[in-house]
């Protein structure tokens, strides 16, 4: 997804904190925007069949500015420019908006741009032994954030094999023009957590992950 990485932190089911990636270590507290984003919930509920909602869950995903809001959100930037609006503007492009309005000062100013989210992933969670999730797959991770009411892509699939993978990437690639929102490649990812926990990363970059990327669009 061509966003901005977020971290939605929970206690008790409450959202209580939202930060931008930053340097991958410190990030920016955005959470008084985060709020305004209706596909974000503020508080979870867990469905029945479900794992029971963790004392603390860390959500890692994207947010991000469909297309055909990002070309409404210029029309009307263009209507108030037309009526001698001189604070009106138009922008370049969904990434550098959806960002932008995630760092607005005025949580006023982030509800008029369109935001959306895609959960992809976990930070800090409860441990098993203290009453947290036992995922053994990102499969199964994936399937539980959707369960708990967060919005994860419909185009994340299961692949075994290279040749599954390049086929992924193929029908992706073929779907990209007429996706609701921009990308700029997909990312493969080893399915077991344990073997993503025993690759580990290198410096800021899992070695469990790996993205492949398609030609630039202009």
């Amino acid at each position: 997804f061509d966003g901005l990485a977020m971290s939605l932190r929970y206690e008790h089911g409450v959202l209580v904190q939202a930060a931008t990636r930053g340097d991958g270590e410190t990030g920016e507290d955005v959470t008084h925007n985060i709020r305004t984003i209706r596909q974000i919930p503020l508080s979870l509920t867990s469905a029945e069949g479900a794992p029971p909602i963790p004392p603390v869950l860390e959500v890692r995903g994207e947010v991000y500015m469909r297309r055909d809001a990002f070309d409404a959100l210029n029309e009307r930037m263009r209507q108030r420019m037309a009526a001698g609006d001189k604070a009106a503007k138009t922008f370049v492009n969904p990434r550098n908006t959806a960002a932008g309005a995630v760092r607005q000062l005025d949580p006023a100013l982030a509800a008029e741009r369109p935001l959306c989210f895609y959960a992809y992933g976990l930070g800090q969670v409860t441990p098993p032994a203290e009453g947290g999730p036992a995922f053994s797959s990102h499969w199964q991770m994936l399937q539980t954030l959707k369960s708990w009411g967060f919005p994860v892509s419909a185009l994340a699939r299961q692949a075994r094999g290279a040749t599954e993978l390049i086929a992924f990437h193929a029908d992706v690639a073929a779907q990209r023009d007429s996706l609701p929102f921009d990308i700029d490649g997909v990312v493969y990812k080893v399915d077991s957590l344990a073997l993503q926990r025993e690759l580990g990363f290198a410096t800021r970059e899992p070695r469990w992950a790996v993205a492949h990327k398609y030609p630039a669009q202009e």
